[in-house]
């Protein structure tokens, strides 16, 4: 499980073509400081499993199913990409429950600068529209944010000084895909009120 709160920037050195597959080596000092074999890293709100370490860098391989539902298979050497480690029993949860599993990808639709922030819109399907809410929680690019506003196919949320220097969000022009990872408690509430649903009478 991971908290949406970004550790790192770090850097692909290299990305492997697998038999449909890929196999990305990834530069980050502070996540691979304490990496083992087997360990969980969250790459741009996508938990990876580390296949190897070599210094400040890592591998980690990557299935199709993550290369279809994420922006993962669209990565290249010297991309910038968001880090996170699974959280520590012991640790703050600082942002929201992420569990590093993309639900879809949206794109920027715009962003307007603000005195110290940017107010960013993005694109929403309608598989995942119904459980963004206003002031909810959603993870863009593994970021914990809080949705400003919501509208049919897209919604906005307010981007601080700290998250635009910090992670790739700050990077993103419009037109430019995104991971979205919905909040699961909003799937856990959807799944259990359907069960408990009273049938309709023939």
């Amino acid at each position: 499980m991971f908290t949406g709160i970004v550790e790192e920037l770090g850097e692909v050195v290299a990305v492997e073509p697998r038999d449909g597959a890929a196999r990305l080596s990834i530069r980050g000092a502070t996540v691979s400081a304490d990496a083992a074999y087997g360990a969980s890293i969250a790459v741009n709100g996508v938990c990876l499993t580390v296949a190897g370490l070599d210094g400040d860098v890592f591998t980690a391989d990557v299935m199709p199913e993550t290369l279809r539902r994420s922006t993962l298979g669209g990565l290249g050497a010297g991309d910038r990409v968001n880090l996170e480690r699974a959280l520590r029993a012991d640790g703050r949860l600082g942002g929201h429950i992420v569990q590093g599993h993309v639900d879809g990808t949206g794109v920027v639709l715009s962003r307007e600068p603000g005195t110290d922030w940017h107010d960013v819109r993005f694109s929403l399907g309608d598989d995942l529209e119904r459980y963004v809410v206003e002031k909810g929680s959603i993870a863009i690019d593994g970021v914990s944010l809080t949705v400003t506003a919501v509208a049919p196919g897209e919604f906005a949320v307010a981007l601080i000084p700290t998250t635009l220097r910090e992670t790739t969000l700050g990077l993103r022009a419009p037109g430019e895909p995104v991971n979205l990872e919905v909040d699961v408690i909003a799937k856990y509430v959807e799944r259990l009120t359907v069960a408990h649903r009273p049938k309709a009478r023939a």
